[in-house]
């Protein structure tokens, strides 16, 4: 007996150790992962602002992904570390979180239950030039822009997208002659959306290449303008520019809804796009769709999304579907239900420009651009653009806006990602109240 509690006692004083050597250890990589991120506080910038500003100057896409653990009421465009003066507000991306609180008022109304055994076909219409395109969606997409009065959909072909960046490279593809000896010039009016560029090249394809600002486009070649209206990043109604009997036109429709600017006519272009992002504000969904007049060029735009996704989801097709109903439900006050979506969005966007223009005015560094009025047929008003981003600029001296606004930790987009001066910025006005309201107070305080 007194052996076997000889060998118990010696091989339980080695646990015994163990344990307490691995607890002095823990506990001292912790309390040194502890005085780091004291330091780092210290210093005026948490690492995870730090982090948000390297990735801010990185990234060059309107859709990042975003990815947040917090709650609805938490907006991760902040990073709290002390207080309000010691916060980054990050601007540069366009997630359009102003729309929760419509949504969440909302309540039951929009939510939808997917049954395991629903949905589970890749097709959806096999009838339908767009296999893929869930009736129930398509029939939601043609009330909502009949509802509006922004787009004529009798006669055009819907394609679904796995959001509009899907359905550009689609038009792409397209509309790019197969046969041809060189790649088709693809051009935008500057300042253009900052990704055409990027998307354009990014498959280093035989087919088409960038060949940069419309205005400067001078080749005697085939070329696919891409039109912007209203445009990212200033607000402003477009027309294409170059208008050569060799060019092909892409109408990118994503803000051209009555919150943000007046509906003066139903756009009828040959290709228009359009995004349940910046129209509802469901960016997550990914889904946006095209009203295509020719077929074959409708054809080639569904194999190209064929060939790249095999189709795009049919549950965010189904949620999307609920959502425009709600929308068109409460744009005809059916049953009385909801607050008119598109007068919401209105009246919100009218309050934040007011509250820029004014804090632009009392800082006196910054300047904005002045848009016409214009007669809305949907609202019965006349208004002038509140668009969904601001094209500031820096007077005076400072050269490099971005830079200027970093130092004061604000993070936008510098106009050079646009084709244009770095004196301009491009800043989102779709984030949260609570961050936007904490950005104009900053920049109201910004003097030279």
């Amino acid at each position: 007996m007194g052996k076997i509690t000889g060998v118990f006692t010696w091989r339980h004083f080695l646990i015994s150790s163990l344990a307490l050597n691995v607890g002095f250890v823990l506990r001292f990589v912790n309390e040194g992962v502890i005085s780091r991120a004291e330091q780092s506080m210290g210093n005026g910038f948490c690492v995870e602002e730090k982090k948000m500003m390297k990735f801010s100057e990185t990234v060059m896409a309107d859709g990042e992904a975003h990815v947040s653990k917090r709650g609805p009421h938490v907006s991760s465009s902040v990073n709290a570390c002390t207080d309000g003066q010691d916060r980054v507000i990050n601007l540069d991306h366009g997630d359009p979180t102003m729309y929760e609180q419509y949504w969440q008022r909302m309540g039951e109304e929009t939510t939808i239950v997917i049954s395991g055994w629903q949905s589970m076909s890749y097709f959806s219409d096999v009838k339908n030039l767009c296999w893929f395109l869930e009736p129930l969606f398509a029939s939601e997409i043609i009330r909502l822009h009949k509802t509006v009065g922004n787009a004529i959909t009798e006669g055009y072909h819907v394609v679904v997208g796995t959001g509009s960046t899907q359905l550009f490279q689609a038009a792409l593809y397209a509309l790019s002659p197969s046969e041809a000896s060189k790649p088709i010039n693809v051009v935008s009016a500057a300042p253009y959306y900052s990704s055409y560029p990027s998307v354009t090249g990014y498959l280093k394809s035989g087919l088409y290449r960038w060949a940069g600002d419309a205005h400067s486009f001078s080749k005697d070649e085939p070329y696919i303008e891409l039109v912007t209206s209203p445009n990212n990043p200033d607000g402003f109604v477009r027309q294409a520019v170059v208008n050569r009997h060799l060019g092909i036109v892409v109408h990118d429709f994503a803000y051209y809804w009555p919150q943000y600017t007046p509906i003066s006519y139903p756009a009828n272009h040959d290709l228009m796009l359009f995004t349940v992002s910046k129209s509802t504000g469901h960016a997550g969904m990914r889904i946006g769709w095209a009203l295509v007049k020719d077929e074959d060029i409708a054809k080639r735009m569904t194999k190209f999304i064929e060939l790249n996704t095999i189709g795009v989801s049919k549950d965010s097709q189904l949620r999307a579907a609920k959502i425009l109903r709600a929308v068109s439900d409460s744009c005809e006050q059916v049953d009385g239900k909801g607050e008119n979506f598109f007068k919401f969005g209105y009246n919100l966007m009218a309050g934040r420009w007011r509250q820029l223009r004014a804090a632009a005015n009392e800082s006196g560094l910054f300047s904005l651009p002045e848009f016409p009025r214009a007669c809305c047929n949907f609202l019965s008003r006349a208004f002038e653009p509140q668009p969904a981003f601001a094209w500031l600029k820096c007077e005076g001296e400072i050269e490099d806006c971005e830079s200027f606004l970093r130092s004061h930790k604000i993070l936008t987009r510098s106009g050079r990602h646009f084709g244009v001066s770095p004196k301009y910025v491009r800043v989102s006005m779709l984030d949260r109240d609570e961050i936007f309201d904490l950005f104009v107070e900053r920049l109201s305080n910004i003097h030279s």
